[in-house]
Formats: C-alpha cells, sequence, structure tokens
C-alpha cells in the first residue's frame, strides 16, 4: 500500500522537480518506509511506500523496467500476481524483483489492456510508455484505491489524494455546485469524476485512461458486474447458493493473506468481520490479532459492541486488542482526522476508523476488514421498501438521501444553488439502466458502484493510510461480488437483510453473532452534538472563513444551532455535523 502522485505535460515544458517533491512529500502517512521520485523530460513521477510484498529495494518504485521501456508507480495489491509472475515467466519475462509491482508492467507489456481483467485485487496505478510516450491510468473494480486528477489542455496531475494534487499548487479551488448538491442530500456521496473542488477530478472505478503523447485521451469501463440471474440460477435453492458463496468467501480471504508481513482483523463483533475471523481461522491462522474500539456512551446510546468482539475473539482464540477512547481524546483528534480526508465524508465512522488504525499501526502492517458487505448483500434498511414499490425511484430517495432540492434551496446561500436536482437526476439515470431485473437490483448495483465507492471504501482508504496501515475487504473481491449479482434479491433481504449471507455464515460463526440486532459504528458523540461538541461546530460555521465562504444560510444555520437532535437525517446523521463537517474540512485546505 502506498501513494502516487506525477504529472505530464504536453506542451514541451518540463515537469518541475519541486513539484513532484512537494506533492510525493504530501504523500508520507500512506509510505512512511521509502521514497523515490522519476523526472524525465515531461514526465515526473513520485511515490511514498510501505513494504509490504518483497521487502526489499528491487521493488522500489517509481519503478523503471528497461527491457519493456516501462515506468510505473503503483498503489494497492494484487493478489494473484505469484500465478500472473508464473504465466509470464512461461512466456519468456525474466524479472528483477519479487513483488507484485514488476509483474504488472510485464504483464501490461505482454497483454497491453487485456491484463486488466487478469488482475485480481485492489489498485492505482500509472504507467509511462517511453516509446510511445503514452501515459496510462487504471483503477481496480471497486475504486479501493483512489486516483485524483488535475487538468489542462498543457498537463495532467494524479494523486493518491486531493491534498497532492493540491501540493503541485496552481489548482481551481472554488466549490463544484454540483458535487456541493450530492454532498447535501446523498449523504456525501460525491460521484466520480467530481469533487467538492473545481480542479479536482477523479478517474471513476474500473477505469482505464489512455492519455497519447499530445494530451488526447480515450478512457473505458473495463468491469461492470451483472445483476441479473441466469434460468438456472433462478432454480438454484438456498443451500446451493450458500455452498457456492462459502467457496467464494473462503478463495476471497485466503487471497487477501498474500503478504511478507503478519495479517490481522478489524473486528467489530458483526456478522461480516466475524466471518472474515471465523474463515481465517478455518484455514488455519492461529494467534490471529484482532482489533475493536468503543467510544463513550451519549443520550442513554452505547458506544460501543464490545459484547460480540469479545464473544468472537474468545470462540476463536484471537489476539484481541479492545480500544476504548474517552471523549475528550475523541475530540482532540477530531481535527487530524478531517484533514486526513481527502473528500469531506460525514459518517460518524471516520474518527472511529482513524483512531483505530492509529492504535492498530502500531503492532501490524495490514488487516482485512468487513466493509461492503452491506451493499453487496442488501443489509440496509432502505432495501426492503423496494420490494414491490410503486415507484421504487423515490423509495430510495426518500430513505437515503439527506434533504430535498428544496430544503438544499433554502439551506445554501443563492450562490452555491446548483442548475437542477442533481442528486436525483443521477440517481434516475442509474436506475434507468438496463442489466438489473428489479427495483432492488437496481438499488444495489448503484450502491455498489457508486455509493460503496465514494462512502465507505473512501472512508476506510482514507483513514487507515493516515496511519500507514493497509485495509484489504474480501467482501468487494470482484468474484464474490459477480456471484452476489446472480442470487435472486428475495434471498439477500431474508431474515431482515443479508440473508444469503448470515445463512452462509452460520456454517463458520455463533449463532448469537448472526441472529443480534443490526450494529452500526456507534459514536454517539457526534450525533447528539452538545457540550464542547456544538462549541467548537458553531466556532467553525461562525468564523471569519466560513463567512468570507457563505456557503449556508445563517437562518439554518441558527436552527441547527438551537437544536442540533431535531435535525437528523433519515440514515441517522446529524445535519449540523454534516454542514460543519464541510467547513472544517475547507477549512484544513487552508491551513
Amino acid at each position: 500500500m502506498c501513494g502516487i502522485c506525477g504529472e505530464v505535460t504536453f506542451n514541451g515544458t518540463p515537469v518541475s522537480a519541486e513539484k513532484i517533491n512537494a506533492m510525493t512529500e504530501r504523500l508520507s502517512s500512506r509510505g512512511p518506509d521509502a521514497s523515490g521520485t522519476f523526472i524525465k523530460g515531461n514526465v515526473g513521477m513520485g511515490h511514498r511506500r510501505l513494504k509490504i510484498i518483497d521487502l526489499s529495494d528491487a521493488s522500489a518504485q517509481p519503478f523503471i523496467d528497461k527491457s519493456t521501456g516501462l515506468t510505473i508507480v503503483f498503489n494497492g495489491c494484487i493478489y494473484n500476481y505469484p500465478e500472473l509472475r508464473q504465466e509470464l515467466t512461461g512466456l519468456g519475462h525474466k524479472f528483477a524483483s519479487n513483488g507484485d509491482t514488476e509483474v504488472i508492467l510485464k504483464a501490461w507489456a505482454e497483454w497491453g489492456q487485456d491484463a486488466l481483467p487478469r488482475l485480481q485485487g485492489m489498485f492505482a496505478f500509472v504507467i509511462h510508455e517511453e516509446n510511445s510516450g503514452r501515459i496510462i491510468m487504471v483503477r481496480d473494480r471497486f475504486g479501493i484505491k483512489p486516483l485524483y486528477l488535475n487538468e489542462s489542455h498543457n498537463h495532467i496531475r494524479f494523486a493518491s489524494t486531493l491534498q497532492a494534487i493540491l501540493a503541485g499548487g496552481d489548482v481551481d479551488r472554488s466549490i463544484d455546485r454540483a458535487a456541493l448538491h450530492h454532498f447535501m442530500s446523498w449523504h456525501a456521496v460525491v460521484p466520480a469524476p467530481r469533487t467538492i473542488l473545481k480542479g479536482v477530478r477523479k478517474l471513476p472505478a474500473a477505469t482505464v485512461r489512455i492519455i497519447e503523447a499530445d494530451g488526447t485521451s480515450t478512457e473505458r469501463q473495463y468491469w461492470t458486474p451483472s445483476f441479473e440471474s441466469s434460468s438456472a440460477d433462478q432454480g438454484r435453492s438456498e443451500s446451493e447458493w450458500c455452498d457456492l458463496l462459502l467457496d467464494k468467501l473462503r478463495e476471497a480471504v485466503k487471497r487477501r493473506m498474500v503478504c511478507d508481513v503478519p495479517v490481522g482483523v478489524l473486528l467489530s463483533g458483526g456478522v461480516d468481520s466475524s466471518l472474515i475471523v471465523g474463515l481465517l481461522a478455518e484455514q488455519g491462522q492461529s494467534g490471529l490479532a484482532t482489533y475493536s474500539i468503543g467510544f463513550e456512551d451519549a443520550n442513554d446510546e452505547k458506544g460501543n459492541e464490545f459484547e460480540y468482539s469479545d464473544l468472537i475473539a474468545q470462540h476463536y482464540g484471537t489476539n484481541h486488542h479492545k480500544i476504548h477512547i474517552p471523549s475528550d481524546e475523541m475530540m482532540e483528534n477530531l481535527p487530524s482526522a478531517i484533514a486526513a480526508m481527502s473528500e469531506p465524508m460525514v459518517s460518524y465512522d471516520n474518527i472511529g476508523f482513524y483512531l483505530l488504525s492509529r492504535e492498530v499501526s502500531k503492532s501490524i502492517k495490514v488487516v482485512q476488514s468487513g466493509q461492503g458487505a452491506d451493499e453487496v448483500f442488501g443489509g440496509y434498511h432502505w432495501y426492503p421498501p423496494l420490494q414491490g414499490s410503486p415507484s421504487p425511484l423515490e423509495t430510495y430517495v426518500a430513505s437515503f438521501f439527506d434533504r430535498s432540492h428544496k430544503a438544499i434551496s433554502h439551506q445554501l446561500n443563492p450562490d452555491y444553488h446548483a442548475d437542477r436536482n442533481e442528486s436525483l437526476a443521477f440517481v434516475a439515470e442509474h436506475f434507468g439502466r438496463p442489466g438489473a431485473e428489479d427495483a432492488v437490483a437496481k438499488a444495489l448495483r448503484l450502491d455498489t458502484n457508486v455509493m460503496l465507492v465514494d462512502d465507505p471504501v473512501k472512508r476506510v482508504d482514507n483513514m487507515t493510510m493516515a496511519w500507514g496501515l493497509e485495509a484489504r475487504v474480501p467482501f468487494l473481491d470482484h468474484e464474490v461480488v459477480e456471484l452476489a449479482g446472480r442470487i435472486p434479491s428475495q434471498l439477500k433481504l431474508a431474515h431482515g437483510g443479508k440473508g444469503i449471507l448470515k445463512e452462509t455464515a452460520r456454517h463458520v460463526v455463533p449463532a448469537a453473532v448472526i441472529d443480534r440486532p443490526k450494529g452500526y459504528f456507534p459514536v454517539p458523540a457526534l450525533k447528539y452534538i452538545q457540550g464542547p461538541y456544538l462549541q467548537m461546530v458553531k466556532d467553525a460555521l461562525s468564523s471569519q472563513a466560513a463567512k468570507d465562504r457563505g456557503l449556508f444560510q445563517q437562518d439554518y444555520l441558527d436552527q441547527l444551532f438551537a437544536a442540533p437532535s431535531d435535525h437528523i437525517t433519515p440514515l441517522r446523521g446529524s445535519e449540523l455535523w454534516q454542514v460543519a463537517l464541510l467547513e472544517l474540512w475547507l477549512q484544513t485546505l487552508e491551513a
């Protein structure tokens, strides 16, 4: 796991070494183990390395392969690189390292774009072809690894974080009004290619972009999961699906143990992370390091789920680490957690993952985590109402969107109003696409390919990499997701949601964990903003920087300040926290 950056110019101007160095340094937390740059004429690349596979300097980046004329910077992990290496060796390729980085280069040299479907893993990489002058940018199927862009007709700049893009200087930092509409309505989900800043974009997931030497480019999506089942699939029993799914999940967690350092598990105590622990134990992993975090209670709402994580840790005899965060420590670390966000994210999980990652990184470099299961297997509360709904689009919007288009017009100042209802238009277009056989499948496709990428997946990447910790997510193994897409919706929604996953888990984990009420990462202090938290957000939204920016109408802010707990969104989020988080994040860019 690493941080990558670079710039390519198209007007004959050489790339600035000072700019590449500044961008690379801004990525230091993502790769604390080593740093490197490559600058040649109009091409510059930077890399910060977290040593996970091939710990020697032979896999240092930027990686230059003189035999193929290719140079790469790569962030991520290719889980099947040993098999690919063996195949490429049989085709005559010789390797100078024992890592996965060089395997990507040889695979591109051998197969070109046909190499991409062969890659199993999470990745964002950029390749420079010396002979053609072309630049190739690729992002993994679920956007687990980020790739931000800034471009004009004279250049293109790329980086693993938005902040590294800004470190290169001369970026339009004005607010993208369409992205702001998404932020306000779609629970801070801003779909690619937009970000909240006009001058920064992001490569969509499952996308390859090829940029010619003159700056012209083509872009295509190289993978699209199907959400339709065949007639044979429709005839399968639940037990058959469980057997198929269990086999895929076993392979998914096994793949994510490919590593030259120990691997642990982030254990929330829910069925998803518990199943990962159970499958690893089943495969013979003993003394597995597991980690759980909890916060102080607030408003009679419990701040931890240690009861369930303890149960799993004891059941499997893991080397368990239980981390309790006092309220004052959480507040003290909030500014750093917000600064670690490549984009503003409102979920309370952020501070939890940030502090959990801080503690985990003290003893381990790689963990597996349960993100993605709810989106892939139908675990959220907005899926069941879609079954049989006469208006699936309206049902989804009513359950998920934080605010209506009309409400936004009364909350944002006029200068920031979008020209149309951007979020509704986006979701409607997505729901209208062919390839999903019912309303639930349409919502799962949207959430898996868009919401998941720009909320949970981004959250995990940002918060873990803030501490040089690599998180691997087996529920987003593309073969698991392809199988899940074929499973009939009614089996996913059974048993209160994630039915097919719960039934599969019964073969592995204790029933007490499977049959428990659904939990969320509890951080009640940020849901019921009181005392010092209320003062903190008031200070941010009343600051001179906020007044100069003028995002929000004052009467709306006054309503939120007067009664924060009265303004809770359908997704159980605080409206006050959402608007304060955006302003606090924007202020970190100005610091």
